[in-house]
């Protein structure tokens, strides 16, 4: 995905995150984080799935582990969702390995627990 669509997508993105935590405030359940932003980003007209499987593979086996995209935007974005005191090292390694396991460039890490959404926003980069 060119650097420009990316940009635009991601602003795309976190817009519909600001207005989901504007009006539902912090201190929910990510569930309700989840279904809000999948209503706004599909108002947007934006190609979203939600909780999608994500394959894993251990010396050519495939394990059923059942590790779970929050939601995937365009088939190009993972968005993982928060409710946290802090985003920590571990959340951004678990985006990065999402990452690195379907392929994708591109991840962010939204963190509703927060007074202010811009505080609880994470981008995380597979450098492929």
């Amino acid at each position: 995905m060119p650097q420009e669509l990316e940009n635009l997508l991601s602003e795309k993105i976190l817009g519909a995150a600001i207005e989901v935590h504007k009006e539902l405030g912090p201190g929910l359940l990510e569930s309700a984080y989840e279904a809000a932003l999948f209503y706004e980003l599909n108002s947007l007209g934006l190609h979203v799935q939600k909780q999608v499987p994500v394959d894993t593979q251990y010396k050519g086996r495939k394990l059923n582990v059942g590790f779970r995209i929050d939601l995937l935007v365009e088939d190009q974005i993972i968005i993982e969702l928060k409710t946290v005191e802090k985003i920590t090292d571990i959340h951004l390694a678990q985006v990065l390995t999402y990452l690195k396991l379907s392929k994708h460039k591109l991840g962010l890490i939204l963190n509703f627990n927060v007074k202010y959404l811009k505080n609880g926003i994470k981008r995380v980069v597979n450098n492929l």
